[in-house]
């Protein structure tokens, strides 16, 4: 009967392997860490200088998905928040519906940031391994730490205005990526207030570089497996099984923020739509299994103003606002991943964040999860963005790999799940006129 479950279960897992990504990612990752194992000091088959070689060997699809990255990093944000914004319609729907939406949104991925903060502090994943052994396996054992930089009051006006890029083009050439994305929102805030016929082009081409650069992330990830393979085969020749411990705390980490998260939907829908719980997440749970299965907010979209309207009866003008809205720029599941990884990198690499450095970290995460685009593995990308921001070596980002896509799927059901969430809000508190001829 065993024997029979095995033949039964083995084409399934064949067909994950070869037809789905992040399968071949995990398999990869086990792969590497045999392959590690063998290489490290524990076997001794091959001489530490060999094994050295045959890492640096198979990092060469590391460095090639950080190039990458990097390359259409810029262009991908700028045209994501752009679109966002113009997603609203029009500037009138966006003062009467769209600001309070935007200041709702920026409240919970303010508590989602808070969140991870305080638990990535608290438990302190990246401290589970000696990180002097990981910056060896980066070859930056060398590298001088980033210094905590003092903050003041003084500092204040200057880092406000410091945001507003003098020279957008020189913000391009540099990777300023905060000043980029304050540009970005300045120049969609004013697209929306264009007649559309001269908005238009620009939106299409804007449309056109969008798709562009994720068909170039979709290359890339296609490098994910070996990467990922090579990655850990690397870092565990060097530190042996610790480095699955250290990720397994991580990913612990980061599961207990979301479910923390869900517990703050819980409490809006409790104190502020005043709607039975069980019933109103039973409602939710089709639209929540289906994010977790596709981790793709856009893919969820029409269920999510399905459930919405026929469920739960949200007005339609409120739903088919607030969900399209909240696929672009309502990324609390994002914003807390994000946070917590990067407190996660800077401890396993063992780099001080001073407070202007968290500081600065937290409003590019607070603004990248508004360029988020709402497709599978996009989240580890935007992550590079931060990693710059807080003087992480970016080529660490590759780590995660192996255990994005589990944490992919978390997170966008959290998404999903604070969309329907401030549906319910608006829909308690703005009051909306449905009658055909009268738009928002």
């Amino acid at each position: 009967m065993v024997v029979k479950s095995f033949k039964f279960h083995t084409p399934q897992i064949t067909y994950l392997i070869r037809k789905k990504l992040w399968a071949q990612v995990l398999f990869a990752l086990f792969l590497g860490l045999v392959f590690g194992v063998f290489l490290g000091p524990e076997v001794e088959i091959v001489e530490k200088e060999t094994a050295e070689i045959i890492t640096d060997w198979l990092s060469i699809p590391a460095n090639l998905f950080l190039k990458i990255i990097q390359m259409i990093i810029i262009p991908l944000i700028f045209a994501s928040i752009i679109r966002g914004i113009t997603s609203s319609g029009s500037l009138e729907q966006l003062q009467k519906l769209g600001l309070g939406a935007a200041m709702y949104f920026v409240v919970t991925t303010i508590i989602a940031l808070t969140i991870g903060i305080l638990l990535v502090s608290v438990i302190a994943p990246g401290n589970f391994i000696d990180s002097s052994l990981i910056r060896e396996s980066f070859g930056i054992e060398d590298a001088e730490p980033v210094e905590s930089a003092e903050f003041s009051i003084q500092d204040i006006p200057q880092s406000i205005v410091g945001v507003i890029p003098s020279n957008p083009l020189a913000s391009f050439m540099a990777g300023e990526m905060l000043s980029i994305i304050v540009f970005a929102l300045i120049v969609g805030v004013s697209m929306i207030s264009l007649p559309k016929q001269s908005s238009q082009p620009i939106l299409d081409l804007l449309e056109s570089i969008q798709k562009i650069t994720l068909k170039v992330v979709s290359w890339a990830m296609r490098l994910a497996p070996f990467a990922a393979f090579g990655l850990i085969a690397g870092i565990t020749s060097k530190i042996g099984l610790s480095a699955m411990t250290v990720l397994g705390a991580y990913m612990l980490t980061v599961v207990i923020g979301l479910f923390a998260m869900i517990l703050v939907y819980v409490m809006i829908i409790k104190f502020f739509t005043k709607r039975p719980l069980l019933s109103t997440f039973t409602m939710m749970k089709d639209a929540q299994l289906l994010a977790f299965s596709t981790s793709s907010s856009a893919a969820v979209m029409p269920l999510s103003v399905k459930t919405a309207e026929e469920k739960m009866n949200v007005k339609p003008k409120v739903s088919q606002f607030i969900i399209p809205l909240g696929a672009t720029i309502n990324m609390d599941g994002t914003a807390l991943y994000q946070i917590i990884a990067v407190f996660f990198l800077a401890q396993l690499f063992s780099i001080d964040l001073g407070f202007t450095t968290i500081l600065l970290i937290t409003l590019t995460a607070l603004a990248a999860s508004i360029g988020a685009p709402s497709a599978p593995g996009t989240g580890i990308i935007i992550l590079s963005t931060i990693l710059i921001a807080a003087g992480i070596p970016p080529v660490a980002v590759v780590l995660l790999l192996g255990v994005d896509r589990i944490l992919d799927m978390t997170r966008t059901m959290v998404n999903v799940t604070g969309d329907l969430t401030a549906c319910l809000f608006f829909d308690k508190r703005i009051k909306v006129d449905d009658s055909p001829g009268e738009k928002l």
